[in-house]
């Protein structure tokens, strides 16, 4: 297994947060949020890329972008809150690193995401019921991740010392 650090987890949950300050602490290492990079190479905006093409249609960018960040060693990688849903996502994630699920109660994920228009899944009536629903369905695939970190529960403190642990083991 490389030695990379990998961050899963819905929208709000803390991903590229926490993948910029291990990257601050680990300086050997590379900080990868895959949707930045998307938007990056792309030139466009994740909500656009979703209105102009569709989902599937970002997926698979998010698919070959998963696959070419994880050729290599020593990175923080961020994926996006849907990217652990893909089996192909989830398995080349699971083989090139350890994969941390961030754990975060729906209601601080709708507190956080309230004001957030960049986010195409929650542009709907309800975002609440809908971020609720979301996690339901995705919380199956994201306990498959090698470490689950309530992060209700830790402060940012314990879950950077908590990954470092993980991954220095």
């Amino acid at each position: 297994m490389e030695n990379n650090i990998i961050l899963v987890g819905m929208p709000g949950s803390g991903k590229t947060t926490f993948g910029a300050m291990l990257a601050q602490k680990l300086p050997n290492y590379v900080h990868i949020d895959i949707d930045s990079l998307i938007e990056k190479t792309t030139g466009m905006k994740i909500c656009d890329i979703f209105a102009k093409f569709s989902e599937n249609y970002f997926r698979k960018l998010e698919y070959d972008t998963i696959k070419m960040s994880c050729n290599g060693s020593n990175r923080i990688i961020s994926t996006g809150g849907g990217a652990f849903e893909n089996p192909d996502n989830r398995a080349t994630l699971l083989r090139f690193g350890k994969v941390f699920y961030l754990k975060t109660n729906p209601d601080i994920l709708y507190e956080r995401l309230a004001e957030d228009s960049t986010r195409p899944l929650l542009q709907k009536e309800n975002p609440r019921e809908i971020i609720a629903g979301m996690l339901k369905k995705r919380e199956e695939n994201y306990k498959k991740a090698h470490y689950t970190i309530d992060t209700d529960i830790l402060s940012k403190d314990e879950i950077i010392r908590f990954i470092l642990h993980e991954t220095n083991s």
